[in-house]
């Protein structure tokens, strides 16, 4: 990948990397965790769907429609995740995607669940890696909907840990030093590219204008701090990463980006790696019977 295109994909994801949480139709609040409230949908097997930076749970609502709907089968039970300062959910203080790994764990041995599969997208992909390798008794199947292991890693693989931190660190900084004006207008440069409809992009928009600036800050600066290519390989759980490269196309061919899937996931044993091949980043918005049809057959 080039300098612009880990640049590209950084601020891409950086102000508004996307994901998801909870609101769904017929989804009522059944549980209040500090770091994340949840939503119950359908009754049967359990799905947990992880929200992403800046995201409401309306993103994942044909999800669960067709996931966990009445007419679904076979019948599943979704638990749609919305994580604190996101979306006008309430902020918590410190590191919260530790906090949301910790009381996520205890969220599925509180409701006795027996390995539920995890879909995540973007952020919340990663979250549900994080879960896998440290957690391996509360995941069952993985979906990571365009998420990397290492995102400050595409550029240079051999970046190190200290290195990956110091930018990062940089990064939380610029983020929280933009002024009100810089940064409405860096988010509109970036969620411009995360879908191809634009009422798609106004919904994601707004939902960015009503998440916590600084929880946006800090959680991103923890994804982009984070190498997991290595712990990776301590993962049990079946797992099926849907990629997107279109909106990358001006900086790099298919072949390269799907080329950092691969080459980030390696030690991930029985990885499944798809790329979508119209959708952006919100492939549930771009291109949703697509991804549909690839988690209801890898779920079976």
């Amino acid at each position: 990948m080039t300098h612009r295109l880990l640049h590209h994909c950084a601020t891409l994801f950086a102000t508004f990397a996307m994901a998801v949480a909870s609101h769904a139709a017929q989804a009522a609040p059944v549980s209040t965790h500090p770091a994340f409230q949840v939503a119950v949908t359908g009754q049967g097997a359990p799905v947990i769907l992880i929200p992403g930076l800046a995201s409401s749970g309306e993103v994942w609502q044909g999800t669960v429609a067709r996931l966990c709907g009445a007419a679904a089968r076979p019948q599943r039970q979704c638990h749609v995740l919305n994580l604190a300062g996101f979306a006008g959910v309430p902020k918590v203080e410190g590191d919260l995607l530790a906090q949301a790994e910790t009381q996520l764990a205890g969220y599925i041995r509180e409701q006795q669940m027996e390995k539920p599969a995890i879909v995540g997208h973007s952020l919340g992909g990663f979250l549900a890696l994080k879960l896998a390798i440290d957690h391996p008794q509360q995941a069952g199947k993985l979906v990571i909907v365009d998420a990397l292991p290492a995102l400050g890693a595409t550029q240079l693989p051999s970046i190190t840990k200290e290195q990956l931190q110091g930018m990062a660190a940089q990064m939380r900084s610029a983020m929280r030093a933009q002024d009100d004006a810089s940064f409405a207008a860096n988010q509109q440069r970036s969620v411009a590219g995360m879908a191809s409809k634009p009422e798609d992009v106004a919904r994601i928009l707004d939902w960015g204008k009503r998440s916590d600036r600084n929880s946006v800050a800090d959680a991103m600066a923890s994804l982009m701090g984070t190498d997991l290519r290595q712990d990776v390989a301590r993962i049990a759980s079946p797992t099926l990463v849907l990629g997107t490269w279109i909106a990358y196309k001006d900086y790099a061919p298919r072949a390269a980006t799907e080329a950092v899937f691969r080459s980030q996931y390696q030690q991930l044993p029985g990885v499944q790696i798809v790329m979508a091949e119209t959708a952006r980043h919100f492939i549930m918005y771009d291109d949703p019977d697509w991804m549909y049809g690839q988690i209801e057959q890898f779920l079976k």
